[in-house]
Protein backbone atom coordinates (compact mmCIF):
# COMPACT_ATOMS: atom_id res chain seq x y z
CA UNK A 1 0.00 0.00 0.00
CA UNK A 2 1.37 3.17 -0.70
CA UNK A 3 2.02 5.82 1.68
CA UNK A 4 -0.36 8.51 0.01
CA UNK A 5 -3.53 6.35 0.61
CA UNK A 6 -2.63 5.22 3.80
CA UNK A 7 -2.78 8.49 4.82
CA UNK A 8 -5.55 9.48 3.21
CA UNK A 9 -7.08 6.38 4.73
CA UNK A 10 -5.85 7.29 7.88
CA UNK A 11 -7.55 11.25 7.74
CA UNK A 12 -10.82 9.64 6.53
CA UNK A 13 -11.01 7.08 9.51
CA UNK A 14 -10.29 9.82 11.68
CA UNK A 15 -12.81 12.64 10.54
CA UNK A 16 -15.49 9.73 10.11
CA UNK A 17 -14.62 7.84 13.39
CA UNK A 18 -16.70 10.22 15.62
CA UNK A 19 -19.06 11.97 13.02
CA UNK A 20 -21.75 10.17 12.74
CA UNK A 21 -21.35 9.03 8.98
CA UNK A 22 -19.65 5.75 9.85
CA UNK A 23 -15.93 5.46 9.01
CA UNK A 24 -16.12 1.84 8.14
CA UNK A 25 -18.51 2.64 5.01
CA UNK A 26 -16.31 5.23 3.97
CA UNK A 27 -13.04 3.58 4.21
CA UNK A 28 -15.31 0.73 1.58
CA UNK A 29 -16.36 2.98 -0.80
CA UNK A 30 -12.92 4.88 -0.99
CA UNK A 31 -10.67 2.44 -2.54
CA UNK A 32 -13.66 1.16 -4.82
CA UNK A 33 -13.85 4.77 -6.42
CA UNK A 34 -9.89 5.32 -6.79
CA UNK A 35 -9.39 1.93 -8.22
CA UNK A 36 -7.28 0.68 -4.92
CA UNK A 37 -6.85 -2.43 -3.02
CA UNK A 38 -9.97 -2.91 -0.26
CA UNK A 39 -7.51 -2.80 2.68
CA UNK A 40 -9.85 -5.13 4.58
CA UNK A 41 -11.27 -4.64 8.34
CA UNK A 42 -7.86 -6.26 10.08
CA UNK A 43 -6.10 -2.71 8.42
CA UNK A 44 -9.20 -0.52 9.59
CA UNK A 45 -9.15 -1.96 13.05
CA UNK A 46 -5.96 -1.13 13.55
CA UNK A 47 -5.39 2.43 12.16
CA UNK A 48 -8.52 2.85 14.37
CA UNK A 49 -6.03 2.68 16.86
CA UNK A 50 -5.32 6.72 15.84
CA UNK A 51 -8.87 7.58 16.71
CA UNK A 52 -8.35 5.78 20.02
CA UNK A 53 -5.39 7.82 20.83
CA UNK A 54 -7.74 10.92 19.81
CA UNK A 55 -10.14 10.04 22.08
CA UNK A 56 -8.11 9.48 24.85
CA UNK A 57 -6.06 12.93 24.58
CA UNK A 58 -9.39 14.72 24.13
CA UNK A 59 -11.09 12.98 27.37
CA UNK A 60 -7.89 12.65 29.15
CA UNK A 61 -8.81 14.36 32.07
CA UNK A 62 -11.93 12.16 32.37
CA UNK A 63 -10.14 8.95 32.31
CA UNK A 64 -7.80 10.32 35.03
CA UNK A 65 -10.74 11.09 37.65
CA UNK A 66 -12.78 8.66 36.74
CA UNK A 67 -10.95 5.80 38.32
CA UNK A 68 -10.19 8.31 41.43
CA UNK A 69 -13.60 8.83 41.50
CA UNK A 70 -14.83 5.23 41.30
CA UNK A 71 -12.28 4.17 44.43
CA UNK A 72 -12.89 7.46 46.48
CA UNK A 73 -17.20 7.53 45.82
CA UNK A 74 -18.24 4.81 44.03
CA UNK A 75 -22.07 5.80 44.78
CA UNK A 76 -21.55 9.07 43.01
CA UNK A 77 -22.19 9.81 39.12
CA UNK A 78 -18.35 9.91 38.21
CA UNK A 79 -17.87 6.56 40.47
CA UNK A 80 -20.47 4.67 38.79
CA UNK A 81 -19.59 5.99 35.00
CA UNK A 82 -16.62 3.48 34.73
CA UNK A 83 -19.28 0.39 35.05
CA UNK A 84 -21.50 2.00 33.36
CA UNK A 85 -18.59 2.16 30.33
CA UNK A 86 -17.70 -1.78 31.11
CA UNK A 87 -21.26 -2.56 30.84
CA UNK A 88 -22.08 -1.13 27.61
CA UNK A 89 -18.82 -2.99 26.20
CA UNK A 90 -20.37 -5.85 27.15
CA UNK A 91 -22.77 -6.64 24.15
CA UNK A 92 -19.94 -5.86 21.54
CA UNK A 93 -17.37 -7.91 22.52
CA UNK A 94 -19.95 -11.14 22.93
CA UNK A 95 -21.46 -10.22 19.20
CA UNK A 96 -17.68 -9.14 17.79
CA UNK A 97 -16.37 -12.46 18.47
CA UNK A 98 -19.26 -14.31 17.57
CA UNK A 99 -20.07 -13.12 14.35
CA UNK A 100 -16.43 -12.14 13.26
CA UNK A 101 -15.91 -14.15 10.01
CA UNK A 102 -19.20 -12.71 8.67
CA UNK A 103 -18.24 -8.96 9.86
CA UNK A 104 -14.78 -9.21 7.75
CA UNK A 105 -16.54 -11.24 4.56
CA UNK A 106 -20.31 -10.50 3.62
CA UNK A 107 -21.04 -7.46 5.77
CA UNK A 108 -18.69 -5.51 3.62
CA UNK A 109 -20.41 -5.88 0.89
CA UNK A 110 -21.07 -2.16 -0.42
CA UNK A 111 -24.82 -2.95 -0.78
CA UNK A 112 -25.00 -3.46 2.44
CA UNK A 113 -23.31 -0.46 3.33
CA UNK A 114 -25.76 1.67 1.01
CA UNK A 115 -28.80 -0.24 3.09
CA UNK A 116 -26.92 0.54 6.18
CA UNK A 117 -26.15 4.45 5.52
CA UNK A 118 -30.01 4.58 4.23
CA UNK A 119 -31.71 3.20 7.04
CA UNK A 120 -29.81 4.89 9.68
CA UNK A 121 -30.12 7.70 8.03
CA UNK A 122 -33.57 7.91 8.20
CA UNK A 123 -33.91 6.38 11.97
CA UNK A 124 -31.24 9.34 13.06
CA UNK A 125 -33.99 11.62 11.66
CA UNK A 126 -36.77 10.49 12.99
CA UNK A 127 -35.07 10.22 16.68
CA UNK A 128 -33.47 13.65 15.85
CA UNK A 129 -37.08 15.23 15.49
CA UNK A 130 -38.32 13.12 18.59
CA UNK A 131 -35.74 14.75 20.93
CA UNK A 132 -36.49 18.01 19.56
CA UNK A 133 -39.83 17.68 20.88
CA UNK A 134 -38.65 17.05 24.83
CA UNK A 135 -39.70 19.48 27.38
CA UNK A 136 -36.18 18.86 29.23
CA UNK A 137 -33.20 16.17 28.54
CA UNK A 138 -31.86 14.22 31.06
CA UNK A 139 -28.40 14.65 32.72
CA UNK A 140 -25.56 12.01 32.28
CA UNK A 141 -25.63 11.79 35.95
CA UNK A 142 -28.77 9.86 35.74
CA UNK A 143 -27.53 6.93 33.20
CA UNK A 144 -28.31 3.80 35.05
CA UNK A 145 -27.15 -0.21 34.30
CA UNK A 146 -30.24 -0.35 32.03
CA UNK A 147 -28.77 2.88 29.89
CA UNK A 148 -26.06 1.51 29.77
CA UNK A 149 -26.66 -1.72 27.72
CA UNK A 150 -29.09 -0.39 25.42
CA UNK A 151 -26.18 2.34 24.31
CA UNK A 152 -23.78 -0.88 24.26
CA UNK A 153 -26.33 -3.32 22.35
CA UNK A 154 -27.15 -0.01 19.59
CA UNK A 155 -23.50 0.01 19.53
CA UNK A 156 -23.04 -3.58 18.25
CA UNK A 157 -24.96 -2.37 15.43
CA UNK A 158 -21.90 -0.90 14.37
CA UNK A 159 -20.36 -3.88 14.05
CA UNK A 160 -22.46 -3.83 10.32
CA UNK A 161 -20.49 -1.23 7.54
CA UNK A 162 -22.33 1.65 7.28
CA UNK A 163 -24.03 2.00 10.62
CA UNK A 164 -21.22 4.12 12.32
CA UNK A 165 -20.54 3.33 15.91
CA UNK A 166 -21.29 6.96 16.97
CA UNK A 167 -24.29 7.10 14.76
CA UNK A 168 -25.72 4.54 16.91
CA UNK A 169 -24.69 5.41 20.57
CA UNK A 170 -25.79 8.76 20.42
CA UNK A 171 -29.05 7.76 18.50
CA UNK A 172 -29.81 5.80 21.48
CA UNK A 173 -28.92 8.03 23.85
CA UNK A 174 -31.24 10.63 22.51
CA UNK A 175 -33.86 8.29 22.53
CA UNK A 176 -33.61 7.60 26.25
CA UNK A 177 -33.32 10.80 26.98
CA UNK A 178 -29.82 12.72 27.38
CA UNK A 179 -29.18 15.69 25.63
CA UNK A 180 -27.01 15.86 22.05
CA UNK A 181 -23.73 16.79 23.74
CA UNK A 182 -24.07 14.63 26.90
CA UNK A 183 -25.41 11.54 24.47
CA UNK A 184 -22.26 12.35 22.13
CA UNK A 185 -19.56 12.55 25.59
CA UNK A 186 -21.06 8.93 26.55
CA UNK A 187 -20.66 7.31 23.44
CA UNK A 188 -17.19 8.46 22.75
CA UNK A 189 -16.07 7.46 26.34
CA UNK A 190 -17.51 4.02 25.88
CA UNK A 191 -15.61 3.56 22.26
CA UNK A 192 -12.27 3.42 24.03
CA UNK A 193 -12.61 0.20 25.03
CA UNK A 194 -14.17 -1.39 21.78
CA UNK A 195 -12.20 0.29 20.15
CA UNK A 196 -8.66 -0.67 21.81
CA UNK A 197 -9.95 -4.46 21.52
CA UNK A 198 -10.46 -4.17 17.97
CA UNK A 199 -6.93 -2.76 17.30
CA UNK A 200 -4.62 -4.80 19.34
CA UNK A 201 -6.84 -8.34 18.33
CA UNK A 202 -6.78 -7.03 14.62
CA UNK A 203 -2.95 -6.00 14.79
CA UNK A 204 -1.35 -9.29 13.96
CA UNK A 205 -3.89 -10.57 11.58
CA UNK A 206 -3.38 -7.09 9.31
CA UNK A 207 0.18 -7.84 9.43
CA UNK A 208 -0.37 -11.39 8.19
CA UNK A 209 -2.48 -10.19 5.25
CA UNK A 210 -0.11 -7.03 4.11
CA UNK A 211 3.06 -8.21 5.13
CA UNK A 212 5.66 -6.36 6.75
CA UNK A 213 5.82 -3.94 4.04
CA UNK A 214 2.83 -2.88 5.41
CA UNK A 215 4.17 -1.31 8.62
CA UNK A 216 5.07 2.35 6.89
CA UNK A 217 1.25 2.37 6.24
CA UNK A 218 -0.22 1.30 9.11
CA UNK A 219 2.04 3.65 10.97
CA UNK A 220 1.02 6.73 8.59
CA UNK A 221 -2.32 5.95 8.81
CA UNK A 222 -2.44 5.20 12.70
CA UNK A 223 -0.94 8.78 12.91
CA UNK A 224 -3.20 10.79 10.68
CA UNK A 225 -6.21 9.27 12.20
CA UNK A 226 -5.33 10.50 15.69
CA UNK A 227 -4.75 13.87 14.66
CA UNK A 228 -7.95 14.13 12.73
CA UNK A 229 -9.64 12.31 14.85
CA UNK A 230 -9.40 14.25 17.80
CA UNK A 231 -10.25 17.59 15.43
CA UNK A 232 -13.23 16.30 14.89
CA UNK A 233 -13.95 15.32 18.22
CA UNK A 234 -13.72 18.73 19.50
CA UNK A 235 -15.29 20.19 16.57
CA UNK A 236 -18.80 17.79 16.97
CA UNK A 237 -19.21 18.07 20.55
CA UNK A 238 -18.99 22.27 20.18
CA UNK A 239 -21.40 21.68 17.13
CA UNK A 240 -24.14 19.54 18.94
CA UNK A 241 -23.49 22.01 21.60
CA UNK A 242 -26.46 24.18 19.46
CA UNK A 243 -27.21 21.84 16.06
CA UNK A 244 -28.89 18.91 15.58
CA UNK A 245 -28.10 15.86 13.70
CA UNK A 246 -30.64 16.84 10.33
CA UNK A 247 -27.53 17.45 8.56
CA UNK A 248 -25.57 14.09 9.00
CA UNK A 249 -29.12 12.18 8.34
CA UNK A 250 -29.83 13.97 5.11
CA UNK A 251 -25.96 13.28 4.12
CA UNK A 252 -26.36 9.13 4.98
CA UNK A 253 -29.42 8.80 2.96
CA UNK A 254 -28.08 10.89 0.16
CA UNK A 255 -24.25 9.24 0.40
CA UNK A 256 -26.05 5.74 0.41
CA UNK A 257 -28.94 6.28 -2.76
CA UNK A 258 -25.33 7.39 -4.32
CA UNK A 259 -23.40 4.32 -3.82
CA UNK A 260 -26.47 2.07 -4.81
CA UNK A 261 -26.65 4.27 -8.10
CA UNK A 262 -23.23 3.53 -8.95
CA UNK A 263 -23.25 -0.22 -8.11
CA UNK A 264 -26.68 -0.69 -10.24
CA UNK A 265 -24.86 1.25 -13.21
CA UNK A 266 -21.60 -0.38 -12.39
CA UNK A 267 -19.29 2.75 -11.99
CA UNK A 268 -17.63 0.63 -9.44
Amino acid sequence: MSVWFAALLGLVQGLTEFIPISSTAHLAILPALLGQRDPGAAYTAVIQLGTLVAVIAYFWKDLVNLPVAMLRDPSSPDGRLPWMIAAGTVPIVICGLVFKKQIETDLRSLYVIAGALIAIGVVMYLIDRYANGRDAARPLASLTLQDAMLVGLAQTLALIPGVSRSGATICMALLIGFSRSDAARFSFLLSIPAIAGAGILEAREAFRVLGRDAIPALAVGTGVAAVSGYMAIAWLIKWLGSHDLVGFAVYRILAGLALLGALMARVI
